[in-house]
């Protein structure tokens, strides 16, 4: 399937509901669920992430599967180690070729019983019952350049945990917004921790259920801070962000300023406008606490010609595809080149830095790949607004925005399907 989208003009007005974040939601699932008693969560993500979340831990069939969902996996992979009985967690090819194997190991150490289902080190999981985990060994040691989702995945159970959970983080912290994330909205449920230098120490504690509102996905807002980029008139209302997020992607709003975007809090959420200042010809960042923001910003250089110094991606090679070689391949249509420089570029820092350059031509419709990967959808989606687009398995958006393409029509655009 794919979807042909184009507006007529350059005017973005209006005003859009964001869906709740999916990170916010799906921790906030888990809790409530570690929690033992049901307590209202007030706009949940309307996310196919989510939606599965809520039907696996409300499943009591031996087989679960997660689809795509590697939130979701990850955090359950954690959740049903404590749970009675058996069950198997698989998940979509894709999945199986996701590794799992740092969180599982920590696992065992811990006393759970985990085992692989097909090949060593990732989905799927057959985890077993045991009579308790983290009684014999409450410390634990893991990469902390490993995925921070597999991080919060022991955070959230380290509180149920006879002895609690002390966790050392070992070498540089890759998405440690992420961690900072879960470790708030533990707070907000009553759970006290402590982080100094690379340990992080939670007792063994109960979690108290309270009503909760989960703040909108400023991921989601990204893909609207691009259209702003590109408006030759702009006046938008994003509803449901609040200030002093939890969220590390709400740095978006500071980067936006380089590219002449102004956000404004309202009581509701934020209001975009331009400020009307010239954009830079160079802009550069490092994604680390916030890679899931960097198609879109890589996007917003190459529609707007500005050449992208971006490093801290390293994460984005294990993410639903590689989004480093996706982004080459549907950047490339546009002519416009993402490469990798060379060592000797970072002698001092040893990151990977990544240049973008050239300026998108938009000509004779061209065809954006998705790779199963919602967000590759979404991050294309506003160069429309340079001239008619076509985006392949464009309901891949259902992962974390379902109503993606509605929100653009309310805009203006003409959506095709």
């Amino acid at each position: 399937m794919t979807y042909t989208i184009h507006k007529s003009n350059r005017n973005i007005q209006g005003k859009i509901i964001l869906t709740g974040s999916k990170s916010i939601s799906n921790r906030a699932l888990i809790i409530r669920a570690l929690s033992g008693e049901d307590f209202p969560i007030h706009r949940l993500a309307s996310a196919h992430d989510t939606d599965l979340m809520q039907m696996l831990l409300a499943s009591d069939e031996v087989v679960r599967d997660a689809g795509p969902a590697g939130t979701t996996f990850r955090f359950l992979t954690a959740y049903l180690a404590l749970q009675p009985g058996t069950q198997v967690l698989t998940g979509t090819e894709r999945m199986k070729q996701r590794p799992i194997g740092v969180l599982v190991e920590a696992l065992r150490k811990l006393g759970a019983n985990i085992e692989y289902v097909e090949k060593e080190g990732y989905p799927p999981l057959k985890i077993g019952e045991v009579e308790a985990i983290g009684t014999a060994n409450n410390q634990l040691s893991i990469p902390a350049n490993t995925s921070s989702q597999y991080i919060s995945a022991l955070l959230m159970i380290a509180p149920t945990l006879a002895n609690g959970l002390e966790l050392k983080l070992e070498g540089d912290i890759v998405s440690r917004s992420y961690i900072e994330m879960t470790l708030r909205l533990m707070q907000h449920f009553g759970i006290s921790y402590q982080w100094e230098g690379a340990v992080i120490h939670i007792p063994a504690q109960t979690y108290q259920a309270k009503p909760f509102t989960v703040e909108a996905d400023w991921s989601a807002a990204s893909y609207y801070y691009a259209l702003a980029a590109f408006a030759d008139e702009l006046d938008l209302e994003l509803e449901g962000l609040f200030p002093n997020s939890a969220q590390g992607d709400a740095v978006v709003a500071e980067m936006m300023k380089k590219f002449g975007i102004q956000t404004k809090f309202t009581e509701t959420g934020i209001h975009l406008s331009k400020s009307g200042a010239p954009i830079p010809p160079f802009f550069e960042w490092d994604f680390i606490l916030c890679p899931d923001v960097a198609q879109t910003l890589a996007v917003i250089c190459a529609g707007l010609g500005v050449h992208g110094l971006f490093t801290g991606l390293q994460t984005l090679y294990i993410k639903e595809t590689d989004r480093i070689a996706a982004l080459q391949t549907e950047l490339a249509k546009l002519t416009v080149y993402l490469s990798k420089l060379p060592a000797r570029f970072a002698k001092r820092t040893q990151q990977e830095y990544y240049s973008i350059e050239g300026k998108a031509i938009v000509n004779d419709c061209p065809v954006f790949g998705t790779y199963e990967d919602h967000r590759m959808a979404m991050a294309f989606a506003p160069l429309a607004l340079f001239g008619p687009i076509q985006i392949e398995d464009p309901l891949v958006v259902n992962k974390s925005y379902p109503e993606f393409w509605e929100d653009l029509e309310q805009l203006g655009f003409v959506v095709k399907r």
